[in-house]
C-alpha cells in the first residue's frame, strides 16, 4: 500500500497521528470493497460507478497519508 515507505515511520505515524489512522482503516476497507466488486466476472454499470469511487477515495486517502508521513520526516 505505502511502498517505499520506512515501516518504522508508518509505525509511528500510526501511535501519534489520530488522521493517519482512520486514514489506514478507510484504505484497508476501500481495498476490500475493490476486492470483492474484482471478484465478480460482470459489474453491473452501478457496481462499475462504485468501483471508481472507491478507487478514486482510496487514491485520494492515499495521497493524504503520504502528506502525514512527510510531516514526519
Amino acid at each position: 500500500m505505502l511502498d517505499g515507505i520506512d515501516e518504522a515511520l508508518i509505525e509511528r505515524a500510526r501511535r501519534e497521528n489520530a488522521e493517519f489512522r482512520r486514514l489506514l482503516a478507510e484504505h484497508e476497507q476501500y481495498e476490500a470493497q475493490l476486492a470483492a466488486l474484482n471478484s465478480l466476472r460482470y459489474l453491473t454499470s452501478e457496481q462499475e460507478i462504485e468501483r471508481k469511487r472507491l478507487q478514486k477515495l482510496k487514491l485520494l486517502g492515499k495521497d493524504r497519508m503520504l502528506a502525514i508521513l512527510r510531516q514526519y520526516r
